[in-house]
């Protein structure tokens, strides 16, 4: 039976920025943005140099050419894909107990290594690294150093993942492509032809990049993932998709051309958008981008949720808001949760919002409708190409989630910290900062008796505070130190921002 297609994929490209929206019956489920001065590294191949060995954390650090260094962890550093060691394509895969493995026995310092990027650099963090080479296609993965045949998790049914497995083996004996090949989810339906057009696509981007590496010196680029607009087209249409419409025609050109190699079958479904109205609109992606970088998200019920990102987690609180129910407390409680567990798997794709996900559901007391809340979080999670992870719910009604993270979040990309509260969302107010002007006279009274007067200097919500309520409290303190106190207001300065100036 095949998959609705309910599904379209907008293309909005402008000098400055390459944007990617996945709208499902109308409804934008993913955003994926590419700066021209901030491109994504994940899924690009770097010949790199140890420059520090850190056995304490079973961690490696990599320069590849970046303004930070990368980190390669132990259990990502594999011994047979280090340059200098036999590397065979026929050589077995790698066993489990490379992972024991130390981190100083993997690598040394000064030492060539070959890695491919697995997660862009984050905040202060530099890219995270692998050893493991992959590269991905329409409907394969090509892992060069091993000899694995897999297929996808996603591809349940198992006479179908032999059929694939067969296929595979049978084209790599037939062609002479070695190295490992996984099975794509796209490739569920696909016939022997179009993987092994894949096939022959990934050997010659290997024999490319393998003879890059070996003709330059370290740090150096070797291979570079697709630009956002081809990525599009290689990772994101799949049968439920009816439609890819691009508003470039330079972009529209070049992904038709790429589409004919890889997805002959989908250039049909791929359209320039000539019209006047931007594209985004048309398709209110807009207003959806606008409302996703909000703290709040509103549920059709009358209820809604908080989101909170933080550096250690982000945490997501079910509120009921002003739905009543029209029968009793639990009946709302369980619509506004089940309600919740299809808007937070949404709120996912659509923020990026990866690493730990804590969700605090409002307290139910009848165990079918917990287990029909957690089924609807897992129907929504399956959905999402990312990888992630779901425990069941605690007693306190906490359902904790794991997300891949290998790219900023839409908040991270979009936003940045406010100068004035520096990102708590809070400011101290007018009164603390006048006790807090307070304590600093008298701090430097004492150490510099000399000084004649004072000049305060603040904002102007401050300075007429210390006019009115403190004023009283300003005559004292004039009176304590000896010293007349001027006040002067900068327009400039925030609330929390202060100078006392001695004169």
């Amino acid at each position: 039976m095949n998959p609705p297609k309910n599904e379209e994929i907008l293309i909005n490209v402008t000098p400055q920025e390459t944007r990617v929206a996945i709208v499902e019956n109308g409804m934008l489920q993913e955003l994926h943005i590419e700066r021209i001065d901030a491109k994504g590294i994940v899924g690009n191949i770097y010949k790199g140099k140890v420059v520090r060995v850190l056995p304490g954390m079973q961690a490696a650090f990599v320069e590849i050419g970046l303004e930070r260094t990368a980190f390669l962890q132990a259990h990502d550093a594999r011994p047979m894909l280090i340059l200098g060691d036999n590397m065979d394509d026929e050589s077995p895969g790698v066993q489990d107990e490379n992972h024991e493995k130390a981190i100083n026995d993997l690598v040394r310092e000064g030492q060539e290594i070959l890695v491919q990027v697995v997660k862009d650099p984050i905040g202060s963090k530099g890219a995270r690294l692998t050893t493991e080479i992959s590269i991905p296609s329409r409907y394969l993965v090509y892992l060069p150093h091993t000899k694995v045949v897999g297929v996808s998790q996603r591809i349940n049914d198992e006479s179908t993942r032999d059929v694939l497995r067969s296929i595979i083996d049978t084209i790599k004996q037939q062609k002479k492509c070695p190295g490992g090949y996984i099975a794509r989810t796209s490739a569920e339906t696909k016939q022997a032809g179009e993987l092994q057009q894949d096939m022959l696509i990934l050997c010659r981007l290997w024999e490319k990049a393998a003879k890059k590496e070996k003709n330059c010196r370290a740090p150096a680029l070797v291979y570079e993932d697709l630009p956002l607009a081809l990525r599009a087209l290689r990772d994101f249409v799949r049968d439920s998709v009816s439609k890819v419409l691009i508003d470039s025609t330079e972009t529209f050109d070049k992904v038709r051309a790429l589409a004919k190699d890889l997805i002959p079958d989908a250039v049909h479904i791929i359209e320039h958008y000539p019209g006047e109205r931007p594209i985004f609109d048309l398709y209110s992606v807009e207003d959806e981008i606008e409302r996703a970088l909000q703290r709040s998200v509103p549920l059709k019920s009358g209820g809604h949720l908080v989101i909170d990102q933080t550096e250690a987690m982000t945490t997501i609180d079910v509120n009921t808001g002003g739905f009543v129910g029209k029968k009793n407390l639990e009946e709302t409680v369980f619509k506004t949760n089940l309600e919740a567990a299809r808007a937070v798997a949404r709120q996912l794709r659509l923020r990026n919002l990866g690493g730990i996900i804590i969700i605090d559901f409002i307290d139910m007391h009848v165990k079918s409708h917990q287990n029909q809340v957690l089924g609807a979080l897992e129907r929504g999670l399956a959905k999402d190409s990312t990888k992630n992870n779901m425990t069941e719910m605690s007693t306190l009604g906490l359902v904790e989630i794991t997300r891949k993270r290998t790219r900023e979040s839409l908040g991270h990309q979009l936003m940045e910290d406010c100068p004035v509260c520096e990102g708590r969302g809070t400011l101290k107010t007018a009164q603390t900062i006048c006790n807090e002007i307070f304590r600093e006279i008298l701090r430097e009274a004492r150490q510099y008796q000399e000084a004649s007067s004072y000049m305060v200097i603040a904002s102007l919500d401050v300075i007429d505070r210390l006019l009115d309520e403190e004023s009283a409290n300003l005559a004292d303190l004039q009176e304590f130190i000896g010293a007349p106190i001027q006040l002067q207001v900068e327009a400039s300065y925030f609330q929390g921002h202060y100078d006392i100036v001695l004169t």
